[in-house]
C-alpha cells in the first residue's frame, strides 16, 4: 500500500505507527499472497506464473519504498523540530515547559528511527520468503529483476 496522498502526520507517533501499519499489510500477508499467486500443477498451464510473481515483486518493491520514504521524511520532521526546540532551550534555559518539550521531541524522534531498524526486519523477510517461493517454484523471474539484498 502506497503512503496516502494527503501526506502523513508525524506529529502524533500513535498516527505514524498506524499508518506504518496498514502500509505493511502486503509484508504480513506474503505468505498469502505467494500462495494464492503461485498456480497449482492443474492452473500451470492458465496462469502466467513469471508474470504474477513479477508484479507481486513490483508491489513489494513500491510498498517498501514508500514506507521508507514516510519514515525518512517523518525523522526529517521531526529532526527539524528537536533542532529548533534545542535552539530555544539554549536560550531559555530556565524554561521546564520547554524542556519538557524537547525530550518528549527526542523520545518520538528515536521511537522513528527504531522504526528503520524494523523495517529492514520486515522487508528482510519478505524478500527471503519471495525468494523461496522463486527458487522453490522455478517462478521464472529476469535475473535483473530480482533483489541485490536477499
Amino acid at each position: 500500500m502506497a503512503a496516502p496522498s494527503g501526506g502523513v502526520n508525524c506529529e502524533e507517533f500513535a498516527e505514524f505507527q498506524e499508518l506504518l501499519k496498514v502500509m505493511r499489510t502486503i509484508d504480513d500477508r506474503i505468505v498469502h499472497e505467494l500462495n494464492t499467486t503461485v498456480p497449482t500443477a492443474s492452473f500451470a498451464g492458465k496462469i502466467d506464473a513469471s508474470q504474477t510473481c513479477k508484479q507481486l515483486y513490483e508491489s513489494l518493491m513500491e510498498a517498501h519504498a514508500s514506507r521508507d520514504r514516510v519514515i525518512k521524511n517523518c525523522i526529517a520532521q521531526t529532526s527539524s523540530v528537536v533542532k529548533q526546540l534545542r535552539e530555544e532551550r539554549e536560550k531559555n534555559l530556565d524554561d521546564l515547559t520547554l524542556l519538557k518539550q524537547l525530550r518528549k521531541e527526542q523520545t518520538k524522534l528515536k521511537w522513528m528511527q527504531s522504526e528503520l531498524n524494523v523495517e529492514e526486519v520486515v522487508n528482510d523477510r519478505s524478500w527471503k520468503i519471495h525468494m523461496l517461493l522463486i527458487t522453490t517454484c522455478c517462478c521464472c523471474l529476469v535475473a535483473s529483476v530480482v533483489p541485490n539484498s536477499v
